[in-house]
């Protein structure tokens, strides 16, 4: 079995969240929570680029508390997600497939708050990249008010119906409050087995997607 990451480890956090807001102020209040814990923690942000909805709340409350910001965009979408100043740096990218693997890269860890398809896409591909080998960071989940409590079953019942090892199950941590994931991602050991070694995914074969130099 491979270590997990080192505790207080984590220089970098890739969190992926939707642009907008949601319907409810909780979600609000929780991207607050995570950025403030963030914050706290001294780990800096990786995230989609955008500043509107929850991506525009995490990357604004992160930069004035003094972490480093770094956005990651398709230039495409840059009129859609992005409406006024900037905040951070900003890479541009070509597509989709750029952003996540530049996300992926420069990132320790991966955090999801609530989001619509784009976010629980990116959510996934992190997964099965741990469970390829292609990465062997932490994927974790901030389950606001039970929003990914459906998300979670699917995989349970994945288990249960033979689709997912058990092993691989335990690729995503999940809690429901922001200093409750960053514990039970800071103590991630992984249990499952890599469906290739981590050492096979080269970069020329990827064209460039990410993780393979994180050997921890």
């Amino acid at each position: 079995m491979e270590q997990g990451f080192p505790k207080n480890m984590f220089k970098k956090l890739c969190v992926f969240c939707g642009s907008n807001s949601g319907n409810r102020q909780v979600f609000s209040d929780a991207t607050i929570e995570l950025a403030n814990e963030l914050v706290k923690r001294n780990i800096d942000l990786v995230y989609g680029g955008g500043s509107v909805g929850l991506m525009g709340l995490i990357s604004q409350r992160m930069y004035d508390g003094g972490c480093h910001v770094l956005g990651v965009i398709p230039k495409a979408l840059m009129p859609l997600e992005i409406s006024g100043k900037p905040v951070g740096e900003v890479r541009i990218v070509s597509d989709m497939h750029e952003r996540k693997a530049a996300m992926a890269q420069e990132a320790d860890a991966f955090i999801a708050l609530p989001g619509g398809y784009g976010t629980m896409e990116e959510l996934l591909e992190m997964i099965t990249w741990a469970q390829l080998g292609i990465h062997k960071k932490p994927v974790g989940v901030l389950n606001v008010d039970g929003y990914y409590d459906s998300l979670l079953a699917l995989f349970d019942n994945g288990v249960e119906e033979g689709f997912i090892k058990r092993g691989a199950r335990d690729i995503l941590v999940a809690a429901s409050s922001a200093k409750e994931l960053m514990m039970k991602l800071e103590q991630y050991s992984p249990s499952h087995e890599h469906v290739a070694p981590h050492e096979s995914w080269k970069t020329r074969q990827l064209g460039n997607y990410a993780g393979q130099e994180n050997t921890k």
